[in-house]
């Protein structure tokens, strides 16, 4: 009997349910994910999200902050970390910072939805 998995976003972007390993709960952890990827994968995960962005936007707004559904808040994790990965894809050509480095940055405090 094959395993099945439950997906981890809304109906309306399955599309995108190949890219849900960036659904994190975290910008350290998105980061981490920036840092551990490659170009090629971070191109293809932001040029998808991308054409989306601004449906999943949309969506996300029907719902109150303080009441995500568990897919919607991951839908919005995937926009989050369509953000981190943004400079790298778009200006940068690399994961890291250019020209930083050992230099690193925790972020303490974060807003949640």
């Amino acid at each position: 009997m094959a395993a099945t998995t439950q997906a981890k976003l809304p109906p309306e972007f399955a599309d995108l349910e190949q890219y849900s390993d960036w659904c994190l709960g975290s910008e350290a952890e998105r980061y981490a994910k920036r840092l551990a990827s490659s170009m090629t994968e971070m191109q293809a995960f932001y040029d998808a999200v991308t054409a989306r962005a601004e449906e999943a936007i949309s969506y996300c707004d029907k719902f109150s902050l303080d009441d995500l559904p568990d897919d919607v808040l991951n839908l919005m994790h995937l926009l989050y970390s369509m953000i981190q990965v943004s400079f790298p894809v778009e200006c940068w050509k690399q994961p890291k910072v250019p020209d930083s480095g050992a230099t690193s940055l925790d972020c303490d405090a974060e807003p949640r939805p």
